[in-house]
C-alpha cells in the first residue's frame, strides 16, 4: 500500500475532537461591573500602556505639540494646531495636496504617541507623523515621521492615508476589547465597533457577564458550583506556584510543571506577528482558533532566531530556556500595570541567585556597570517605530561566533562597536575557556536552508530530533524541509503533522505544501485538525487534489475546509494579499471566473501590488492566454518598473512567445534588480547561451556562483557551460566543487571523471 492510500485510509477514519469547548455563551459587561471585586487590579490597571492604548482626543490624552507647530518632513510641512476645541494637522492627503484633518483619537502613550483621523466609510487612518513622548533629556517631546529616511507620497501604501496604515485593519483588534471589524466588501466601508475603546479586563479574561452572575450568586451565599468562577479563561497557571534555586547550581526550577499555555496564548493574540483569520474568537481559545502566527521566518527574524522586523515578543520568548523550563509572561510582568514585577535586573533576581549571576565571574564587566547588566546582554533591544526599544525576549547567550559565521547581531558588538565580531567571540571563548553555547542551537541548519544549501536536510534533520528544541524553531525547520524532498523528509513531515504542538503541525504543513502537489495527500489528516489555521491550510493545499480518490469523510470535510478558507480571506477582503490567496484557491478548484476577478480586485485594491500581476499572469499562462499574461506583466512594470518578479516573469512570458531578443534585457533586468535572487540570474544565463552569447553567459554564472556558492543550478550550469566551449580545466574546478557539496553523488562523480 502506497503512502499516499495510507493517508487516505486514516483520514477516513479521523474524529474532530477540539480542546476547547465554549460553555454557554457570556457576553461583555465592561470594567466598571469588574470594579467593585477586583479594585486593586483596577488600580494596577489604570495608567498602563493598555488603558491609554486608545483614547478620545481630549486635553488630558494628547501629547503633542499643537500650538502651531510646524513639521518640515521632504518638502511637506505640516502644521498642528487647534481649531473650535479640536486638535487639528494640515498635512498631504491621499491626493497629496495639503488639507486640513481633525484628529479623532490619541492612539498609544510612550515612547510615542500617534493619531487617528475618520475619513468617510468608517476608515480611520494612523498619521505617520507621531510625537516622541520621551522625555526631552531623553530626546523626546518633539515630531518625528515613522519613516524619516524616505519619502513615502500619497498613493504609496505606506502613506499615512494609505491601506498599511488603515487602523481597522492593521491596529484596531489589539487596541480595543470585543473589537469587531465590520468591513462589508461590496461597499467598501467598515463599521468598527467595540466594547470598549482600550484593552481593558475582558479583552484578556473574555467576556464576564457569567462570572459577575457566579460573584452575585455567591454573594447571595448560594452555592458555586462552577469551578472556573464563570470565567471564560481562568488565568491561574501561577496559582500556588514556587521557584527554587538550588544551592549548589544556582539554577532555578519550577515547583510543578507548566501544563497548559493558556497566559501565553492569551498574550500571544497581540504580542505575536500573526495574521488574523476571524474576529470571532474569544481569550481563552486557541491561539490557531484565530490566527496564524509567523514562524522564524527570513526577513522577520535573523537565522539563529533573533528578532529583526518588528515581531513583538511572543515568536522570541517561545524560544527561550526560560519557557521550555515553565516561565510564563507574568513571572515577569505584572499582568494589570504591564510593568515588570521589580526594575530593572532585580526581576532576574528573582529565580536567578545574584552571588553567582551578577558577579564579575560571570559576566566579565565592572559591577554595576551597564554593561554587566542581565537584560542588556540576554534581551538586547532594537528600535522599531524609529524610537521604540524593544527587547528581544529568546533571552539568550551573545553568541558573536555566530555573528562570524552568519552575520547576524550580537549582545557584546552592540556595545562594543568599534571592535569586530571575531574579537568579541575572542573575548568570550578567553573567559570561559571554550566558544559561547547557548540554549538555541539552529542557527547554522536555517542559514543553510535559507541559502539552498545541498545537506541542509541533514542538518534540519538534526535540529528536528534535537529534544531540546523550541518548537517554533522545529516548525520553522520542517517548514524549510519541504525544500529538500526526499523518502526521509516525507517521513519527517509525516511525523510532524502528528506532533501535540500546533506551531509544529503548521510547521509540517507548510513543508508538505513546499514538496508539491504529488506529496499533498499528506495534509488530507489535517482536514480534521482542531485548530482553524490548520484546518483551512490544509484545505488550501487539497483544493486542486483529484475527488475521485478522496473518501467520502474526506470529502465532506474539504468543502468545509475550503468554505472556512474562503470565510477567513472574507474576513480580510479589503487586502490585496486575501484576494491573491482567493486567486490561488479558486485556480486550484478549477473555477478560473472566479480565480480571475479575485486577482482583478486585488489589483483593483492596491494598483501596486506585485504578486497580484504576477499570479494573474500565471494564471492567463497557465490557461494558455500568453498575450494576455504579457498584457498584464507590462500593466504591472507600469506601476513597479523596478519589481525584479515581474522583469523576470515578463522575460520567460516573452521566451515562451519565442521572443528570446526582447526577453533578454527583461531578465537581465531582473537578475541585476534582485541580486540575490539565484533563479533569476540562472535563467538569464541559460538564455544567454541558448542565444549564443556563451561569454556573456559564463560571466554571469560566474558571479552569481561567487554570491551563492552553495547553489548547485548554478554550478553544473558552469561545468556543463564550460565543458561545452571546451575550457576543460575551468569545467573540472567548478566539478569539483560541485563534488564538494554533493559527495556520492554518482552524477557529479561522473562528470568528475569525465573530466579528469
Amino acid at each position: 500500500m502506497t503512502l499516499a492510500n495510507r493517508i487516505l485510509l486514516l483520514a477516513a477514519a479521523a474524529l474532530a475532537a477540539p480542546l476547547w469547548a465554549a460553555g454557554p455563551a457570556a457576553d461583555y459587561v465592561g470594567r466598571d461591573r469588574c470594579i467593585a471585586c477586583h479594585a486593586e487590579q483596577s488600580t494596577l490597571w489604570t495608567g498602563s500602556h493598555h488603558d491609554l492604548a486608545m483614547q478620545e482626543a481630549t486635553d488630558a490624552s494628547v501629547l503633542g505639540d499643537f500650538n502651531d507647530a510646524e513639521f518640515e518632513w521632504f518638502g511637506v510641512t505640516s502644521r498642528f494646531f487647534r481649531q473650535a476645541g479640536r486638535f487639528m494637522v494640515r498635512t498631504d492627503g491621499p491626493d497629496g495636496h495639503m488639507n486640513d484633518y481633525a484628529i479623532k483619537y490619541s492612539f498609544g502613550v510612550d515612547p510615542l504617541q500617534q493619531y487617528l483621523i475618520e475619513f468617510p466609510g468608517g476608515r480611520l487612518q494612523a498619521l505617520d507623523i507621531a510625537w516622541d513622548a520621551r522625555p526631552k533629556a531623553a530626546g523626546g517631546q518633539r515630531w518625528i515621521h515613522l519613516h524619516p529616511d524616505d519619502k513615502v507620497a500619497a498613493g504609496d501604501v505606506l502613506h499615512w492615508t494609505g491601506p498599511n496604515l488603515n487602523w481597522n485593519y492593521m491596529c484596531a483588534d489589539c487596541h480595543s476589547t470585543h473589537l469587531r471589524k465590520g468591513y462589508d466588501a461590496t461597499k467598501g466601508t467598515y463599521d468598527t465597533t467595540w466594547s470598549e475603546i482600550d484593552v481593558s479586563c475582558e479583552a484578556c479574561h473574555g467576556p464576564g457577564s457569567a462570572h459577575v452572575a457566579w460573584g452575585e450568586a455567591k454573594a447571595r451565599g448560594e452555592p458555586a458550583q462552577d469551578p472556573d468562577l464563570g470565567l471564560t479563561v481562568r488565568l491561574n497557571e501561577r496559582a500556588g506556584i514556587a521557584w527554587t534555586i538550588d544551592p549548589a547550581s544556582g539554577r532555578p526550577s519550577r515547583s510543578k510543571p507548566l501544563n497548559s499555555r493558556r497566559e501565553i496564548e492569551v498574550c500571544a493574540r497581540c504580542h505575536a506577528r500573526r495574521s488574523q483569520l476571524t474576529d470571532q474568537v474569544v481569550a481563552g481559545q486557541p491561539l490557531l482558533d484565530g490566527f496564524r502566527p509567523a514562524l522564524l521566518t527570513e526577513g522577520l527574524y535573523y537565522p539563529d532566531g533573533q528578532i529583526q522586523d518588528e515581531v513583538y515578543e511572543w515568536g522570541s520568548f517561545l524560544q527561550s530556556k526560560m519557557h521550555a523550563a515553565g516561565v510564563t509572561c507574568s513571572d515577569c510582568h505584572d499582568p494589570h500595570s504591564g510593568k515588570t514585577r521589580l526594575p530593572g535586573d532585580l526581576v532576574c533576581a528573582q529565580c536567578h541567585a545574584t552571588e553567582r549571576y551578577a558577579a564579575k565571574a560571570h559576566h566579565f564587566h565592572p559591577e554595576g556597570s551597564p554593561s554587566a547588566s542581565c537584560i542588556g546582554c540576554h534581551m538586547p533591544t532594537t528600535h522599531y517605530m524609529v524610537v521604540h526599544a524593544r527587547h528581544d525576549h529568546s533571552l539568550r547567550v551573545p553568541r558573536p561566533d555566530l555573528s562570524v559565521a552568519l552575520g547576524t547581531p550580537n549582545a557584546c558588538n552592540r556595545c562594543h562597536v568599534d571592535q569586530s565580531p571575531q574579537w568579541a567571540a575572542d573575548q568570550v571563548a578567553g573567559w570561559y575557556g571554550r566558544p559561547a553555547q547557548g540554549w538555541q542551537g539552529y542557527g547554522l541548519a536555517l542559514a543553510a536552508a535559507r541559502a539552498g544549501m545541498p545537506g541542509g536536510d541533514g542538518a534540519l534533520a538534526q535540529v528536528i530530533a534535537d529534544p531540546n528544541t523550541p518548537e517554533i524553531a522545529r516548525a520553522t525547520a520542517l517548514q524549510a524541509l519541504g525544500s529538500y524532498p526526499s523518502r526521509d523528509a516525507l517521513g519527517l513531515l509525516q511525523a510532524g503533522l502528528k506532533s501535540d504542538d500546533d506551531l509544529v503541525r503548521l510547521g509540517a504543513l507548510a513543508g508538505v505544501d513546499a514538496l508539491g502537489a504529488r506529496t499533498s495527500a499528506l495534509a488530507i489528516g489535517s482536514l480534521w485538525d482542531d485548530r482553524l489555521a490548520l484546518r483551512i491550510e490544509a484545505a488550501r493545499i487539497l483544493a486542486g487534489f483529484p475527488k475521485a480518490q478522496l473518501p467520502d469523510a474526506a470529502k465532506e470535510r474539504l468543502a468545509a475546509g475550503v468554505r472556512d478558507y474562503v470565510a477567513a480571506q472574507g474576513f480580510n477582503a479589503e487586502r490585496p494579499e486575501a484576494q491573491v490567496n482567493l486567486g490561488g484557491l479558486y485556480a486550484g478548484l478549477k473555477r478560473p471566473g472566479d480565480a480571475e476577478a479575485a486577482y482583478r480586485e486585488a489589483i483593483r485594491l492596491q494598483p501596486e501590488f506585485i504578486p497580484a500581476y504576477a499570479n494573474l499572469a500565471q494564471f492567463f499562462s497557465d490557461a494558455g492566454r500568453e498575450t494576455e499574461a504579457e498584457g498584464t506583466l507590462r500593466a504591472g512594470l507600469e506601476r513597479q518598473p523596478k519589481a525584479a518578479a515581474l522583469n523576470h516573469a515578463l522575460g520567460l512570458s516573452l521566451v515562451r512567445q519565442k521572443r528570446l531578443d526582447q526577453a533578454l534585457p527583461l531578465l537581465a533586468e531582473a537578475s541585476i534588480q534582485d541580486r540575490d535572487n539565484a533563479r533569476y540570474a540562472y535563467v538569464y544565463a541559460v538564455a544567454l547561451q541558448s542565444t549564443g552569447h556563451l561569454d556573456e553567459a559564463l560571466a554571469v554564472l560566474a558571479g552569481a556562483s561567487d554570491r551563492h556558492p552553495g547553489d548547485t543550478d548554478i554550478l553544473l550550469a558552469l561545468v556543463t557551460f564550460n565543458r561545452d566551449a571546451g575550457h576543460r580545466a575551468q569545467a573540472l574546478g567548478y566539478a569539483r566543487k560541485l563534488q564538494a557539496l554533493v559527495p556520492g553523488n554518482t552524477s557529479v562523480e561522473g562528470l568528475v571523471k569525465e573530466l579528469q
